[in-house]
């Protein structure tokens, strides 16, 4: 059988089942002449008689309840089968992979992400800590993270933070037996702990700002890290002076268990924003991800 002969059979189980021509044919929404034509028509390919027909019912033959107990089961399959892949505009899945540096994926990614997962339990993320601005066209990602200076013009973009300032922080007890910081360049007679970036293979520089005056301090210590927040710990524990974002250690300072450095010299940058390729690109499970990153609120 060729497959224009499937609309065939499934004429003879509508009109097998209503044992009526004239209901099935309503039901298919075909005219009653067309639909007799079509079962004759598939009978004649047989060469079986299927249905016993008298003016005032339709009664299958043994030929008939055979075919009709072979096809029904698989017709009912494939239904359901189309249903559930139906469901898939409102059962959106798929892996979705994004790119940032811990804070912001501690920060504003992980609590946005939280409440969608639930929501949409075949949606699957792998977020990826990374300080090494990766090309996420060519490392296969579908979402970078990004401060907005960062994010190359050719992509789609959208602020999902307001923008950030970093601070310099030590303990309390580390910085009680040293004078009071004046300058960006007493920072390299002092003990500071560093950041790697995997992207040079070197040590981040200390950028800083006091109304129009920049300047980058290279800075060293007892203590090289690639997560701010092992920065954190070890600058609580007075290891010495860092460098993070200031909504990250404000609580530390209002509690006393770290203390402003340099407070004049915390330099603000363009918030963190999300970036893909292109929407044509866009899976339903992206377009969420994105929708619920865009939320001003963690």
């Amino acid at each position: 059988m060729n497959g224009e002969n499937f609309s065939d059979l499934f004429g003879f189980m509508t009109v097998a089942r209503e044992r009526n021509f004239t209901r099935a044919a309503a039901q298919l929404g075909v005219s009653q002449s067309s639909l007799s034509r079509t079962v004759r028509a598939l009978e004649d390919r047989l060469g079986l008689v299927l249905l016993t027909r008298t003016t005032r019912s339709v009664t299958l033959t043994d030929a008939g309840r055979r075919v009709l107990a072979a096809v029904a089961p698989r017709f009912e399959e494939i239904h359901h089968e189309l249903e559930l892949i139906g469901e898939l505009k409102d059962r959106p899945s798929g892996v979705v992979r994004i790119t940032a540096i811990d804070f912001a994926a501690n920060a504003y990614v992980w609590p946005r992400l939280k409440p969608l997962l639930q929501r949409y339990p075949d949606i699957h993320i792998e977020l990826i800590n990374d300080y090494g601005l990766a090309n996420i066209v060519e490392e296969r990602y579908d979402i970078g993270i990004r401060l907005g200076d960062q994010v190359e013009k050719d992509m789609i973009a959208a602020r999902i933070g307001p923008d950030l300032t970093m601070a310099m922080v030590a303990s309390a007890a580390f910085m009680q037996p040293h004078e009071k910081l004046k300058t960006p360049q007493d920072l390299t007679r002092h003990s500071c702990i560093n950041l790697r970036l995997p992207t040079r293979n070197a040590l981040m520089p200390w950028e800083l700002r006091k109304g129009s005056r920049e300047v980058q301090v290279r800075v060293s210590g007892q203590l090289v890290f690639n997560s701010t927040y092992q920065m954190l710990d070890a600058c609580l524990e007075g290891f010495g002076i860092a460098y993070v974002p200031k909504v990250l250690v404000e609580e530390h300072v209002r509690a006393g268990r770290l203390v402003w450095v340099l407070e004049d010299w915390f330099p603000t940058y363009l918030g963190f924003h999300l970036y893909y390729p292109s929407r044509r690109q866009a899976s339903r499970a992206i377009a969420l991800v994105v929708e619920a990153l865009r939320q001003e609120e963690p």
